[in-house]
């Protein structure tokens, strides 16, 4: 017996929830014994972080100050950039991965209370995640002392639902403006590009040199010691809210809850005419073709044309290019890092940066060939094709090493104007351990779907820990090498060769484990 009327929004929800908690544990954190295990000592260590925190804050009362207030503005801002990056990633998949919004809207339930209901899924998942590492760490502090702290949680429920609205209406907003086939693409980018602003931020160090770090933070403590440093007084309703106190936790709430019910509801139509047309523009395009597409004929040979199409599909898959992104914003401060160290002639600190980037580029070369290599959609089709395995292997290597290749070439172009002989040897670094980390996936196939590439779910367990390993070795040889010791750096050149030999597998190894997957 349903406790709740079918079709009703709390019927709907818990559908919801119930593809959440199964999409969960189809992921490697919530796979067998060694899933739980580690959820386990990852959930120990935020108990014990939390003990630790209560006992050290017991007597501790936090101020109302402007410095406070500015330092709990900024954290939630910097909350909401997360959860909006999250958001904007869940829009797009609700309209073209889910694939059942079709048979939602054929179904007597009406469009905005299906976008209701879905907006809401989104936004408990995006406080599940938030409150599931908040929570251990906050609980003690409220037990012991500090029972207004729970006002915590509510703010993390607010900026869920605010983040969620303002996701949904930029999706429908990019809708409208580039159409369904370009959203998809920008959604996940824009996901990425507000996802990595907070990994920025924490760089602000490196960014702007410890120097001027350090004399912006100064002056801001310095502006609220003098009591220049004055925030509006809505400023302080996170704060307060934070603290527990009642008439600022309502006001966020409700101020929260009415955006999101605007957006979802307000939306719902949009949303619907919006499913129905990525269901007939995603699919594939029409055979026949006009203009410049029409007289462009296949590329000359087989390895040209099973490298443009692996380009092409590279260049398709939205949540591959966010993922690319993501990798590409995190070289930022490593390229500035580089690109002033080489210009102050600091020795240690260029070595150390020279070698992120060859584990970087040995990283990211690996995740790209898994994609061209492993997750082919159409792999009986390539086996009858005219081309030779040998030839689709060495076309599907290209497409994977080509954009690191590109995105590596602004950083190591700064570094060698700065100090050629570090940009050469960071250069060969970095493409040894890309060229490596696509050798082993070569070597080490292990067929899976491309949306498992978010985890890297489908890729082989020692392929992953073969690539770092060796990625590692080649980025401490390419440390070396850039702090001028050179012929040291043979010893890890070596174990790293002695590593791929040992991982080297014939043409016949390779597709004889092919055939027992």
């Amino acid at each position: 017996m349903n406790l709740v009327a079918s079709g009703s929004i709390l019927w709907l929800l818990a559908h919801e929830m119930r593809l959440y908690w199964r999409n969960f544990r189809s992921g490697r954190a919530g796979k067998g014994a060694r899933g739980l295990i580690s959820l386990g000592v990852v959930g120990a260590m935020l108990v014990g972080g939390g003990v630790l925190a209560a006992l050290g804050l017991h007597d501790f009362q936090v101020p109302i100050t402007p410095l406070s207030v500015s330092l709990a503005a900024l954290g939630g801002a910097v909350v909401f950039t997360l959860m909006l990056s999250q958001t904007l990633s869940a829009s797009s998949e609700a309209l073209y991965d889910r694939g059942d919004l079709d048979l939602l809207f054929s179904s007597p339930i009406g469009p905005a209370k299906v976008l209701f209901v879905r907006s809401l899924g989104v936004a408990g998942g995006v406080i599940t995640i938030f409150a599931l590492v908040v929570t251990p760490l906050l609980l003690p502090s409220v037990v012991y002392g500090h029972p207004g702290w729970i006002g915590l949680l509510g703010v993390l429920g607010a900026l869920a639902l605010a983040a969620t609205a303002v996701g949904l209406l930029l999706a429908m907003g990019l809708f409208a403006l580039i159409g369904p086939r370009r959203t998809r693409t920008v959604a996940q980018v824009m996901a990425a590009l507000v996802g990595a602003g907070f990994f920025l931020a924490s760089q602000m160090r490196t960014i702007l040199g410890e120097q001027k770090s350090n004399s912006l933070f100064a002056e801001i403590t310095r502006q609220a010691q003098e009591g220049r440093l004055k925030p509006p007084p809505i400023a302080s309703l996170p704060l307060r809210a934070m603290l527990g106190e009642p008439l600022p936790l309502l006001a966020l709430l409700a101020g929260s809850a009415a955006l999101f019910a605007l957006a979802a509801l307000a939306l719902g139509r949009r949303f619907s005419d919006a499913a129905a047309a990525t269901q007939g523009k995603t699919g594939a395009r029409p055979a026949k073709a006009s203009g410049a597409s029409a007289r462009r004929g296949f590329a000359a040979g087989p390895f040209l044309a099973t490298l443009r199409k692996e380009l092409l599909l590279i260049g398709r898959d939205a949540a591959l290019l966010s993922q690319v992104l993501l990798r590409v914003l995190y070289l930022i401060p490593t390229a500035l890092v580089l690109s002033r160290n080489a210009a102050q002639g600091t020795g240690a600190a260029l070595a150390g940066g020279a070698g992120v980037v060859a584990f970087l580029a040995g990283q990211v070369a690996g995740s790209l060939a898994w994609i061209t290599l492993s997750a082919e959609e159409a792999p009986d089709l390539l086996a009858v094709s005219p081309a030779t395995i040998a030839t689709q292997r060495r076309a599907k290597l290209a497409a994977a090493l080509i954009p690191v290749a590109l995105f590596l070439a602004l950083p190591i172009a700064v570094l060698t104007w700065f100090a050629p002989a570090a940009g050469a040897w960071t250069a060969l670094g970095a493409a040894l351990a890309a060229w490596s980390s696509g050798l082993i996936n070569v070597w080490h196939q292990r067929p899976g779907k491309r949306s498992d590439f978010k985890r890297r779910g489908g890729a082989s367990w020692m392929a992953t820990l073969a690539e770092m390993l060796v990625s590692a070795l080649l980025a401490g040889a390419t440390g070396i090498a850039v702090a001028g010791f050179w012929p040291w750096s043979l010893i890890p050149l070596g174990l790293a060769g002695v590593a791929l030999l040992s991982l080297r597998r014939s043409d016949a190894q390779i597709a004889r484990n092919l055939r027992t997957r």
